[in-house]
């Protein structure tokens, strides 16, 4: 009888595999439910940001699920971030949603930020000559340099000794 598992622990087991198995409800999921959107792709480095603007917002922004304010904990980079909308004063019209992969921090507020002045662009044309001039629609297209034989890196060279 010691072999046998009691029937608590079973039911608990149950219990928590039923919790896995039910799809989880964000409540980033919540606020943007069944509401329309525009939406464009930046990019920078090697990150990747596709961004959904919701019309008729509160200003709210959340970045993979999370506030963007906590994903961006710099405020440097909260403000690349928000620079399109502060450049056309429309902060807290919109509500936007994205999610960015790849590349560090600055790299992916700057695939936000290119990407945000996209979609913005979409939704209103007459905005372009606004952000084109301040250089939110540029694709800056640096990237890492690659290794190349014989170095130590892209560019540098082994020490080198006379004798």
């Amino acid at each position: 009888m010691a072999d046998k598992k009691s029937p608590e622990k079973n039911d608990e087991k149950n219990v928590k595999e039923h919790q896995e198995k039910e799809p989880r409800i964000d409540k980033v999921d919540q606020i943007f439910s069944n509401r329309s959107y525009l939406y464009a792709v930046g990019r920078r480095k090697n990150a990747s940001a596709r961004v959904r603007l919701f019309t008729e917002g509160k200003g709210r922004m959340y970045v993979n699920g999370k506030e963007f304010r906590a994903y961006f904990p710099f405020f440097s980079h909260q403000k690349t971030v928000t620079q399109p909308l502060d450049v056309l004063k429309v902060k807290n019209d919109f509500d936007v949603s994205v999610t960015v992969l790849g590349g560090g921090l600055v790299g992916q507020s700057e695939a936000v930020r290119h990407g945000l002045s996209r979609v913005l662009v979409k939704y209103n044309e007459e905005w372009k000559p606004g952000l084109k001039k301040m250089g939110l629609l540029t694709r800056d297209p640096r990237k890492k340099e690659r290794k190349k034989p014989g170095l130590k890196r892209a560019r540098r060279a082994p020490q080198w000794a006379k004798r």
